[in-house]
Parts: C-alpha cells; sequence; structure tokens
C-alpha cells in the first residue's frame, strides 16, 4: 500500500508561536488537499531553529543571547497546558498524521529548561510521541537541555511504524540501532543540517536500516526573519541563506525516491510504500538475521530522569 507524504520546508514566523502554529495548520490543510497522509515539518520548527547560536558570542553578545533566549521560551511548547491543541485538532480534521519539531518548556520539573522536541500526532489528533533531542550540538546546549530515551521508541501509523531521530542523533550508531529493532519501516529526520554530506547520511541510514528516511530542514534567509526581530542585520545578511533546507525522501536500501529539495522555501511530495522496507530487511536486516546478539547486546534505559525524588512519609 502507497501514501502519500508533504515534507515541509518553509520558513515558520520566527520567535511567533501563535503565527507558526497557524502556518502549520495551513500547511497541514494544503497537504491533505493534496492527498497526503504525511505531513513532516523541520527541526525545532515552532516558533524557528535558533540559528543565532551558531553566529553570536556568548561573551559579547551576551545581552543579545539572553534577550534572544527569553523570547525564544516565551514562545515556547507547553505540552501540558495545552498549547498544541490547535495542531491536533488540524491533524484529526484533515486525517493525517503529522511530525513536528518543536522547542517544549519543561512542564514537569524546572518550568524553564527548554527542550529540542519532535512530537508525532495521529489522525485522531492524539500525540503518539514525544521524543526530546539526547545531545544537543556544541553551541545548541546554550538553548537546550539533554532528552532521555522516552521517546527513543517506534509508534505505529497509518503510513508505517514510524521513528524519529533529529539532527546529529542521526550520527549515533546506538540510537539508530534502538529504533531499528523496533521494526521500523520510516524514520522522519528533522534537521538544520543540509549538503551533500547529510543526503549521504540519509541513504545509509535508508541502507542499513532497512527503511524510509525522510529528512527536512527549515529553508530560510535572512530576510525571512522578521523585521522586528532584534538586531537582525547583525545575526544575517538578508540574502544570506541561513539553511539550505534538503527536504529529501530515500527508499529503503539507499536510493533517493525524491528531492533534495535545495533552497527553495516549499514542500516536496512523494509516495512511499510501507512493505518495501520489510522487502528490504530481507538481506540485511542488522537487528534480525544480520546480528549477533550472542557478541553485542544494547541496553536502552527509557525511564524518566529526574533531578530530584521526593519521599512524604
Amino acid at each position: 500500500m502507497t501514501s502519500k507524504i508533504a515534507v515541509v520546508q518553509k520558513p515558520p514566523v520566527m520567535l511567533d508561536r501563535a503565527a507558526t502554529l497557524e502556518l502549520v495548520n495551513s500547511e497541514i490543510a494544503e497537504a491533505a488537499a493534496n492527498g497526503a497522509a504525511l505531513v513532516v515539518f523541520p527541526e525545532a520548527y515552532v516558533p524557528g531553529y535558533p540559528a543565532w547560536v551558531w553566529r553570536l558570542q556568548p561573551g559579547r553578545d551576551m545581552a543579545l543571547v539572553t534577550k534572544l533566549h527569553s523570547t525564544l521560551r516565551e514562545n515556547a511548547i507547553n505540552l501540558a497546558t495545552g498549547d498544541l491543541d490547535p495542531v491536533c485538532q488540524a491533524a484529526w480534521r484533515h486525517k493525517v498524521t503529522a511530525v513536528l519539531g518543536i522547542h517544549e518548556v519543561d512542564a514537569e520539573f524546572s518550568g524553564t529548561t527548554l527542550f529540542n522536541s519532535v512530537v508525532v500526532i495521529g489522525p485522531d489528533g492524539a500525540i503518539l510521541n514525544r521524543h526530546r533531542k539526547l545531545m544537543p550540538t556544541n553551541p545548541e546546549r546554550m538553548v537546550w537541555g539533554f532528552g532521555d530515551a522516552r521517546g527513543l521508541k517506534v509508534v505505529d501509523t497509518p503510513v508505517g511504524r514510524l521513528g524519529v531521530l533529529i539532527c546529529w542523533e542521526n550520527y549515533m550508531p546506538l540510537s539508530r540501532y534502538a529504533l531499528y529493532a523496533q521494526n521500523m519501516d520510516i524514520l522522519v529526520s528533522p534537521t538544520w543540517d543540509c549538503g551533500d554530506e547529510w543526503i549521504a547520511t540519509m541513504k545509509h541510514i535508508a541502507k542499513e536500516g532497512g527503511c524510509w528516511v525522510i529528512g527536512t530542514g527549515t529553508a530560510i534567509q535572512g530576510k525571512d526573519l522578521p523585521e522586528d526581530f532584534p538586531e537582525r542585520l547583525k545575526i544575517v545578511d538578508d540574502e544570506d541563506w541561513l539553511c539550505d533546507g534538503d527536504a529529501v525522501i530515500v527508499r529503503p536500501f539507499g536510493k533517493v525516491e525524491a528531492g533534495p529539495l535545495r533552497r527553495e522555501k516549499g514542500v516536496l511530495y512523494g509516495e512511499i510504500d510501507r512493505e518495501a522496507a520489510a522487502r528490504s530487511r530481507r538481506t540485511l536486516d542488522v537487528t534480525g538475521h544480520y546480528s549477533r546478539p550472542d557478541i553485542f547486546q544494547l541496553h536502552v534505559t527509557r525511564a524518566a530522569m529526574p533531578p530530584v525524588q521526593f519521599r512524604d512519609e
């Protein structure tokens, strides 16, 4: 059975949660009208990837970094208070599965720490999974905390069994292996990375895991930042590309099915057949007949890791 998918790489409304959620809902409606059953958005899409961490200096630009982070936190998603309800309702209304990158504010413990998260929303509007990025990369650690492995799982969707790894998590062999071992048909890789090396990684994973791989970053230029973005021209020139996008769909065993969509602020459409994943693993199943559990074993702790445990009498 084939399913049509839509991979969105249009710019969000940077640092504006409400406006970006409206954009997400509009893209879901348009993709559904075009026959898509799965709609994928980039990393940290709501309310936009913090590209300034790669361009500003913590000591010299501390006041600006603090202002940007404060605005970012104010526009982050709190799942506990229903900030994502409009998107869940849109997925239900249009009967699509949606995969969306968000800045998630910690509602469990501190109430302040942000996480780089991806949510998978089913066509019934239910959140099927929330995965927090395990290891923010380099200066990203000034923005996001370390996620745990509660979301390192594969979930059933109408288009196939689906897992998520965020950006350079795709370079973590054990993270990939943990998902392969859950009979994954589709790996979604929201990212800020792009270029030929990243496409090569997507192709490698598709062959290694015998799964469909969907990658997408945000195609965005300096001029796509709002006019009131704090000290915008200090961070980026109008014509400068912060990310090329490079939305791509790769077949199991590594052949590119659609894309890459490079420096185009649009949507990549493609068809996937979930059964192609199982068929491709006939000759190479790295957690099945091609594994050696008598020699190698992986243990994954998927429990919450609270900073404090209270014992009340």
